[in-house]
């Protein structure tokens, strides 16, 4: 692995971190942290009440090229690799589904932007 991505993949990892705290702090209860399946990863699966939320984390130089880092290739990918993740704990699948992003840049909090997209 290249140094250039060895930086990236700490920062992810540390952007994730930063996230994980957050949503603890807000009452949500993490259930699994970079949860890979064969078709993709899904960064956050977190769980407040009734409803089960997929997180994206997107760590850039700031909030916007974070936000635009979501891509609608990457969005179906979340989604297949969530279909994946039900089956595999069908006791989720009756929860509320929703898709959240988290976006993290130098010197401000985590942004988490709740029901970020719909499939």
């Amino acid at each position: 692995m290249s140094e250039g991505r060895r930086r990236a993949y700490r920062l992810g990892r540390t952007a994730e971190a930063l996230c994980v705290a957050s949503l603890a702090l807000r009452g949500y209860r993490i259930l699994a942290r970079g949860y890979r399946t064969p078709v993709g990863e899904i960064d956050i699966v977190a769980r407040r009440g009734r409803t089960l939320a997929v997180i994206e984390v997107k760590a850039r130089s700031d909030l916007a090229a974070a936000a635009e880092a979501i891509g609608p290739r990457q969005r179906r990918r979340i989604l297949r690799a969530t279909e994946q993740l039900l089956q595999q704990r069908p006791a989720l699948a009756g929860l509320d589904l929703r898709f959240d992003a988290m976006l993290v840049a130098p010197g401000r909090p985590p942004r988490h932007l709740r029901d970020a997209w719909r499939p």
